[in-house]
């Protein structure tokens, strides 16, 4: 069976990865702090992804075919109010978590490997979000940048950017202030509807696709 690691495993959009993917025959080793649901076919890793020791060990002797890095926060703010403590977390977890565990994981794929980064419709930029959409936005440079890399290599990296998908993280007390607005298809987005591109971007068939962020936003970037 092939294996993936994925981050975020046991809430929102991480969830719905790792679930779809155990459907179709995957183990998975899910990186978090709190237990996913469990499979057989599933390991759960505890780790805080901002602790970098500790995400060295856990990803310690892992071979996996695929990397999902689905973990995420959301924080907004406007200019005058910005917390650089904050931006640095963004962009910690965001970006330099899934730098930590490419540079780790990757190296030890053959072909056929695959990474896909959980980025974010508004990386093209939001009122608000700066530092959210700065973190999201630097995905698409390392996806492009090591989708050249490793081309050769018959490995593909890609950025599955939703909108506003129906998660746990939209009811985060945090997120105060910032109200989501529904995309032209009227609802949000689902988990599960961005968990199915993920699977499909991980499969032989989509071997030609790679270097791209590809939005599931229910028309919101029309």
């Amino acid at each position: 069976m092939p294996h993936a690691v994925v981050t975020g495993a046991s809430s929102g959009i991480g969830a719905a990865v790792a679930a779809r993917l155990l459907a179709e025959g995957w183990t998975v080793t899910a990186l978090c702090r709190s237990a996913p649901a469990a499979h057989p076919s599933l390991q759960h890793r505890c780790v805080d992804l901002l602790d970098d020791g500790a995400l060295d060990s856990a990803a310690s002797g892992l071979a996996a075919d695929a990397l999902v890095h689905a973990a995420g926060l959301m924080r907004g703010a406007p200019l005058g109010e910005l917390d650089p403590a904050t931006g640095r977390t963004l962009l910690r977890l965001h970006v330099e978590v899934a730098e930590r565990l490419a540079n780790l994981l990757v190296p030890r794929m053959g072909p056929g490997g695959r990474v896909v980064l959980v980025g974010s419709r508004t990386a093209t930029g939001a009122a608000g979000r700066s530092q959210y959409a700065a973190s999201k936005a630097a995905l698409v440079g390392l996806a492009r940048s090591w989708a050249m890399e490793l081309a050769p290599r018959g490995i593909t990296v890609n950025v599955v950017a939703p909108g506003v998908t129906d998660t746990p993280m939209l009811r985060d007390p945090a997120r105060a202030g910032l109200s989501p607005r529904l995309p032209p298809m009227g609802r949000l987005i689902r988990p599960e509807e961005v968990a199915a591109l993920v699977a499909f971007l991980l499969r032989p068939e989509a071997a030609a696709i790679t270097g791209q962020q590809i939005a599931v936003c229910g028309g919101a970037s029309l």
